[in-house]
């Protein structure tokens, strides 16, 4: 049951590889550069920029470049350690995910440079995915890059939802929130997107650069409160918001400002997707397949109710086939003790404890980047037998529950997922088998 649920697990990743979205959305036919179906004469420009970021910009930047070629005038990359490939026309920077790093803030800086440069009669293809909001790091006036690392990982470490995350980085920046537009503006820009938030936000997905923000200075406060964040928050980033607050600084660019007016904004992957791909397999292993949400979202423990009710509810009766349950999204954890692990691992052993012993059922959680926080794992997979087989090894998994261990708990104990860098990131898949 856990290699079946590995296999449909890598299935849905097969179906959001980067350079296959990005061949059904760019195509080129002489002079005519389509974009989403939508036709871009080459001749109307003097300059084609790319703007890419996230860890699937390096493969998205690369099969653009194979269509567009010397078309391109410039451009620039910033993508995470270890997701870089070789690119004839652009520059790549390799930079720190989750916490940003120098080469973030290099990188960004470059991406800002190129943007000053375009004008009317140009068009910027910007390429975002999934980790863009840490890669795209820069630095508000008067604040240092170690507090906005020590802001990221408050905010990854406190709870938060990716858009409560997403609204204070918003508004600690010059790119993010709809900025990046400000700054291309009047170009034309198209921003193709892969997805990797739930309801597929544009203004959520790596902090909406192209997309007006309708979050404020004060939303963003409410978020500091909201996790009682204010003693623990670099002094000078809280003075920034605070300046923010009484009018001193600019808010973010509003959805009803002209500088949207020349940009388009695509998706062409998301979490849905992964789950669709994920079900052909499960369908051709013969399973009867259903995919349940692609939304999950909230507390793991609640998802975990989620999840272990749904189970219930589809538990296979006498002589019909196996069942296989699709969950897509990205659960929260609040972080507690020093251990190791990444809210899949977490939610995986968290399922563990509380799975039928007599029920045949495997659950595979895990994140379709390959990387399950600061781990090489991507997630775990449990069964019925979980909990008893640690047992016999004397591991408890509350204890390793509590440390927030949850890696040394499946290093252990084994059940590890492994698929090493995917070179995408559409959230967290969840499979569950039942036989």
């Amino acid at each position: 049951m856990r290699k079946k649920a590995e296999e449909i697990f890598l299935a849905g990743i097969e179906s959001v590889l980067p350079e296959k979205l990005i061949r059904t959305r760019i195509k080129r036919s002489g002079d005519v550069l389509q974009i989403a179906g939508k036709s871009y004469p080459l001749s109307r420009f003097k300059h084609i920029y790319i703007l890419a970021a996230g860890k699937a910009a390096a493969l998205m930047a690369k099969e653009t470049e194979r269509i567009l070629g010397d078309k391109i005038t410039g451009g620039h990359v910033v993508t995470k350690y270890g997701h870089e490939t070789n690119l004839k026309y652009l520059k790549l920077t390799e930079a720190g995910h989750p916490i940003p790093d120098a080469e973030g803030v290099k990188g960004t800086r470059e991406m800002l440079d190129i943007a000053r440069q375009a004008v009317e009669d140009d068009l910027v293809v910007c390429l975002i995915s999934g980790g863009a909001s840490a890669l795209m790091a820069d630095l508000p006036e008067g604040t240092t890059l170690d507090d906005l690392k020590q802001v990221n990982e408050l905010l990854v470490k406190c709870g938060a939802d990716i858009a409560e995350i997403n609204t204070v980085r918003k508004h600690l920046s010059d790119i993010k929130g709809g900025q990046l537009a400000k700054t291309l503006y009047p170009a034309t820009t198209v921003c193709l997107i892969l997805s990797d938030v739930t309801d597929d936000r544009f203004d959520v997905i790596a902090s909406g650069p192209t997309f007006g923000d309708s979050g404020t200075f004060a939303d963003a406060w409410a978020v500091i409160e909201k996790y009682s964040l204010e003693n623990s928050f670099p002094l000078p980033m809280l003075n920034h918001l605070k300046k923010g607050l009484t009018g001193l600084i600019p808010d973010t660019p509003k959805p009803d400002d002209v500088i949207f007016k020349n940009v388009q904004n695509h998706i062409i992957g998301n979490n849905l997707l992964a789950l669709e791909g994920a079900s052909r397999k499960a369908h051709e292993l013969g399973f009867e397949t259903h995919i349940v949400t692609d939304k999950l979202k909230g507390d793991y423990t609640d998802v975990a109710g989620f999840i272990l009710k749904t189970i219930e509810n589809y538990q296979r009766p006498t002589g019909k086939k196996s069942v296989c349950l699709l969950f897509g999204g990205e659960p929260t954890v609040k972080v507690s003790g020093n251990g190791l692990g990444g809210r899949n691992q977490h939610l995986a052993l968290y399922l563990s404890t509380k799975i039928d012993h007599g029920k045949h059922v495997a659950i595979l959680c895990a994140g379709t980047d390959g990387t399950d926080g600061p781990t090489d794992a991507a997630g775990a997979v449990v069964d019925n037998e979980t909990k008893a087989n640690a047992a016999k090894k004397n591991i408890d998994p509350q204890v390793f529950l509590q440390n927030s261990n949850s890696y040394h708990f499946f290093q252990q104990a084994g059940g590890h997922i492994i698929t090493g860098n995917t070179r995408t990131n559409v959230m967290d898949m969840v499979v569950v088998v039942i036989e």
